[in-house]
């Protein structure tokens, strides 16, 4: 019943996307992020996300669904960020691995990109915002579950075969996602749906610290400091966090306060040791290389020309040192001026939206972006999650919301609910074709 369920949704998705792209997009956020189709034997490495990516392409070349074109900074930055990766994948050391990863990641950002060409509405907006929540956040909670069940005894893992299989990288994805179920908290009117957000918040947390990931914990803290300083009465925040932070300790077994505790002393961490020789080697590797190694630097034949301990040829660990041992320092330079940006974008929507009441509902998108994005700058400083779907879809929320608010599309929003009145027309349209854009 489970697989029938999972291939009737990717069907529906599928077909929808041929006749409206954006629905597409969901279906393909849905599938990259969450895996339903892994967590079927029967469906388990079938070409799940490369029919619903064809479906959307053909329904953005072939509707006439309304699409937006225009470019900001940031989809400049990530185009030029992925035209580097282009003439970097030439130079790999390794190309074959290298040209397979490069496949995957240039699949990622097209979509990212046709997002952010066919999403483009307030409904458009808090749709994706659901479908990423709820794609990621459903391990969190079945984790969370299993955390108190357990009593932390065990470690929570992600789904197979996906980017955030391992625990340290399921629980950066968790941490990343509770601002965006605080953001759809704020923003909805229902007791229910608030508190099952609340519910879900808290065991994506109890997920993430079950995970026994040490760079999870920092990520936390990060993200936590970020909304303290945000936060109307710090005072009463700070309590509540110093309360819940006792608790945490309390509730963990001894095992995850031995091994949070070797964050102070990493120098003597095999783990931690590994994680500073393959840094060492991506630095290594882009002082001596323009172009990087290419996607795949950790085997024999880089590891023995750039680690300073050539036998333990391990991955940089390290979305910072990833990217640089892969693609150098110019690569390393445009994906930190991208995720500079998002920032900067994701504070300016704070701020900027709070000034009317028509957009006072995308200054918390604004907020919690910037939390999530703190949870991964500091928790990607340990994984390999450079690109990873989750923090680009949290920059495709961030841009749609500069964008509704730079056309004020509220006003056009308004006259779409007026036409779709009892018997109403919009231009010579249908409601329904107002309502989708077509025309």
């Amino acid at each position: 019943m489970f697989t029938l369920t999972v291939v009737a949704a990717i069907a529906a998705f599928a077909l929808y996307g041929l006749k409206h792209p954006w629905i597409g997009v969901l279906g393909w956020t849905w599938v990259s992020l969450m895996n339903p189709h892994a967590l079927t034997w029967r469906l388990s490495g079938a070409p799940v996300a490369a029919v619903m990516a064809v479906s959307t392409l053909i329904g953005l070349l072939a509707t006439r669904d309304r699409r937006d074109f225009s470019f900001s900074r940031e989809m400049v930055f990530l185009a030029l960020f992925m035209a580097w990766m282009c003439i970097t994948l030439p130079f790999s050391v390794v190309f074959d691995p290298s040209y397979a990863l490069w496949n995957r990641v240039m699949k990622i950002d097209l979509m990212i990109l046709v997002a952010l060409f066919v999403l483009y509405s307030r409904q458009h907006i808090m749709m994706l915002a659901w479908v990423v929540a709820g794609s990621v956040g459903i391990y969190g909670v079945k984790g969370g579950l299993f955390t108190i069940a357990t009593g932390g005894s065990y470690r929570v893992w992600g789904p197979d075969g996906t980017y955030i299989y391992g625990n340290n990288e399921v629980a950066l994805a968790l941490v990343m996602t509770i601002p965006l179920m605080r953001f759809l908290q704020m923003t909805t009117d229902k007791a229910w749906v608030k508190r099952a957000l609340m519910a879900s918040m808290l065991l994506c947390a109890a997920a993430a610290v079950g995970s026994q990931s040490r760079g999870a914990l920092l990520a936390i803290s990060a993200m936590a400091t970020v909304m303290w300083w945000r936060g109307p009465n710090r005072l009463r925040s700070g309590l509540l966090m110093l309360l819940l932070g006792v608790l945490l300790v309390i509730f963990m077994p001894d095992t995850w306060s031995d091994r949070m505790s070797t964050i102070k002393t990493y120098d003597q961490d095999d783990s931690a040791n590994q994680r500073l020789n393959a840094w060492s080697m991506a630095w290594n590797i882009a002082k001596d290389r323009l172009f990087g190694a290419g996607f795949m630097v950790s085997v024999p034949e880089v590891c023995l020309q750039y680690s300073p301990i050539p036998t333990d040829c391990r991955a940089a660990h390290s979305i910072y040192f990833m990217v640089l041992g892969e693609h150098g320092f110019i690569g390393l330079a445009l994906f930190l001026t991208f995720w500079f940006l998002v920032w900067r974008s994701a504070g300016r929507l704070r701020l900027d939206a709070a000034k009317r009441p028509e957009t006072q509902w995308l200054a918390p998108l604004g907020a919690m972006a910037q939390v999530s994005l703190a949870g991964y700058a500091v928790g990607g400083a340990f994984l390999s999650l450079s690109y990873y779907d989750l923090p680009y879809n949290v920059m495709v929320l961030v841009v749609l919301g500069r964008r509704w608010m730079a056309r004020e599309a509220w006003t056009q929003e308004a006259a779409v609910e007026k036409a779709e009145q009892p018997g109403a027309k919009a231009n010579g349209k249908t409601s329904l074709q107002a309502r989708m854009g077509v025309g």
